[in-house]
């Protein structure tokens, strides 16, 4: 059995411009302890698929179905949606500066989770703060408990962040885009953090980015997302080494380690739809250089008859597009 099932998700949000459809009937699970990358350009919905997930999205319109670990999300009340974050479903947000509070202690900050939760005394609270923070491979974590966030470079305030999403040890961790702000070396020490966590604590996770090698390094199944619908999904071996949508090959074509030396990079061209006003068909359909007459009626997701469990959102067959 899945712990999260996600079908039909949509999600709006009214704007003075018109109602902005963000994610448009989105489906797919995630199995205890597997990862699952979600990748695309900027505005596809990643983003907002994560948070909508745990009900984070107040002021949107949010239809389908989130059951998690057999619990109807959609339908639960604000209390507790909020038992259930924390203690059941972590979350790492793109940016820690802004997710920590800079007056506040960054021991206190992670001590008010087992507050929340477990109701622990305020000594026994910044002991546990303690002891992630060692687990997180912060240096001297009984002195950084009493750090302030700007105290701390992004790296190890990304790790403070981590720590305080798996203080609980939940079942499922959501990190949208948490390595988006560092460079190549703290991405891979967080991406080897997160890998660790995950085999020491068991838990599912969601990994949220729109750098495909970085999700390559992490994902057991890979999720492409182009205004707010799947194109395609993968085991990530399969989808990096044998994409079938357009758009998946496009985006992997605009990878540096993809062109050879000396040569300009590739680049999809056009640009994604509005939001706004969407296409009833495929929505890649204006960009794509394969398009038809049907692609415009629209494509579901399909499972493709190669021997595999991969999904995809165009009709026309790999053959034709060599």
């Amino acid at each position: 059995m899945a712990l999260l099932e996600v079908e039909d998700l949509r999600v709006n949000f009214l704007t003075a411009a018109g109602v902005v459809k963000a994610v448009r009937g989105l489906s797919f699970d995630v199995e205890p302890g597997s990862t699952l990358g979600i990748v695309g350009e900027s505005g596809s919905g990643k983003s907002v698929t994560a948070m909508a997930i745990p009900g984070l999205l107040e002021d949107a319109q949010v239809g389908g179905r989130v059951t998690f670990s057999g619990r109807d999300l959609m339908s639960a009340t604000s209390a507790e949606l909020q038992d259930i974050r924390g203690a059941r479903i972590g979350m790492v947000f793109q940016n820690p500066f802004s997710s920590l509070h800079p007056a506040h202690r960054i021991g206190a900050q992670i001590a008010e989770v087992f507050h929340i939760h477990k109701d622990l005394p305020p000594k026994d609270a910044i002991n546990r703060a303690i002891e992630l923070l060692d687990i997180v491979g912060i240096p001297e974590p009984a002195k950084r408990v009493h750090n302030y966030p700007h105290q701390f470079s992004g790296g190890m305030l990304q790790r403070a962040m981590i720590a305080m999403a798996v203080a609980l040890g939940p079942d499922l961790l959501i990190a949208d885009e948490p390595t988006t702000a560092l460079d190549a070396t703290v991405q891979k020490q967080i991406i080897k953090l997160l890998k660790d966590l995950q085999s020491r604590m068991g838990m599912a996770l969601i990994f949220v980015s729109h750098d495909l090698d970085v999700v390559s390094s992490i994902a057991d199944r890979t999720m492409v997302m182009y205004a707010g619908k799947a194109m395609e999904v993968a085991k990530s071996r399969q989808l990096f080494d044998n994409p079938h949508h357009p758009y998946t090959r496009g985006l992997l074509a605009c990878l540096p380690r993809n062109a050879p030396r000396g040569t300009r990079l590739s680049s999809i061209t056009g640009n994604a739809p509005s939001p706004l006003t969407p296409p009833g068909g495929c929505a890649f359909a204006p960009r794509c250089e394969f398009v038809e007459a049907e692609c415009h009626t629209g494509q579901p997701l399909v499972a493709l008859s190669n021997g595999t469990e991969q999904l995809s959102a165009c009709r026309i067959p790999s053959v034709r597009r060599q």
